[in-house]
């Protein structure tokens, strides 16, 4: 067969196969297409804009990149909140959830009935949970400052005090640490025996078996864990909102407008101020302006954890 005949056919081949491919795609395409990518242009196009939701958006050039950026007042504490929870937070459940993880494995005795202690929390639903802290937690009645005060120890302000409301949150976040400890149990379950033995051979101690088996061999585990958990705390938006609303007593009706915040702006995040100019004050431009500024950070965070795969998913340098 010659060339010019084998050749159309070749092609002809390939043409099927790329269709076949697009085919198979076509619902991965079409979801990413229909739920990411439009909502992102859209976002985008919107924020050069004057839109208040009821009539037609008019282009306003970079009015609101201006203005977030410059003269809203909210915008860098309500992001250095944002970044302090996201340090914070996603360190302290990734140390907690291994330690808790570790721990329940070696139990001899009880380990289920600890395992489920430890993961209850986890599925009691977020403004429930909320609720129940900000009246453990409260100043002048709750029982936590009653121990305390019992005990001759400082009783902190917690929801009501700007000091204490962010490490109250910690609190609340840590408490919810079972969904982490179960990941970090099944991954410390398949850490082969053999290469703790060996270690321990070579004269490793705890730490040092912890150090040149658990920790390598959690590496995969260990970017999952803080590539979700950043993305999850750049969306914190539902307990900082219930708890201010709540200890400052401004739970508000259907249409009723309430600052976010409390107390003095100390757990103001970036996603309660989108909530607020785009649902509360009908800024939508500035609204999405911040939502492009959270994609933005959230795909900083993920890049950066991802180019360093020698630390945390065991690349190569």
């Amino acid at each position: 067969m010659s060339t010019t005949t084998r050749n159309p056919t070749l092609r002809a081949r390939r043409r099927r196969e790329a269709l076949r491919n697009v085919a198979f795609l076509s619902p991965w395409l079409l979801g990413t297409g229909l739920f990411f990518l439009y909502p992102l242009i859209t976002t985008a196009w919107l924020s050069f804009t004057h839109y208040d939701g009821f009539a037609a958006p008019t282009w306003d050039g970079v009015s609101n990149w201006r203005y977030v950026f410059k003269d809203y007042p909210f915008f860098w504490p309500a992001l250095r909140n944002t970044l302090w929870f996201v340090v914070v937070l996603v360190s302290l459940r990734l140390v907690i959830g291994l330690v808790l993880g570790m721990t329940v494995i070696r139990l001899r005795r009880g380990s289920s009935v600890f395992r489920t202690i430890f993961y209850a929390p986890y599925l009691a639903p977020p403004v429930a949970a909320t609720l129940a802290f900000v009246f453990l937690l409260n100043p002048g009645t709750g029982p936590v400052n009653s121990i305390l005060g019992n005990l001759g120890l400082p009783e902190p302000g917690w929801f009501n005090d700007p000091t204490w409301s962010k490490p109250a949150l910690t609190l609340l976040a840590v408490w919810g640490v079972g969904d982490l400890m179960v990941i970090f149990m099944a991954a410390l379950l398949d850490v082969p025996r053999e290469l703790y033995e060996a270690a321990e051979l070579d004269g490793a101690g705890p730490i040092g078996r912890f150090r040149h088996v658990t920790l390598p061999t959690l590496r995969p585990i260990l970017g999952f864990a803080v590539i979700t958990g950043v993305i999850a705390t750049m969306q914190y938006y539902t307990e900082p909102m219930v708890a201010g609303q709540v200890a400052s007593g401004q739970i508000g009706g259907s249409g009723q407008q309430v600052e976010p915040g409390y107390p003095g702006g100390s757990t103001l995040t970036l996603p309660q101020l989108v909530y607020n100019l785009g649902f509360q004050r009908f800024d939508i431009g500035a609204a999405c302006v911040i939502a492009l500024v959270l994609f933005g950070l959230s795909m900083v965070f993920a890049l950066f954890l991802m180019r360093r795969g020698s630390v945390f998913l065991g690349g190569d340098e």
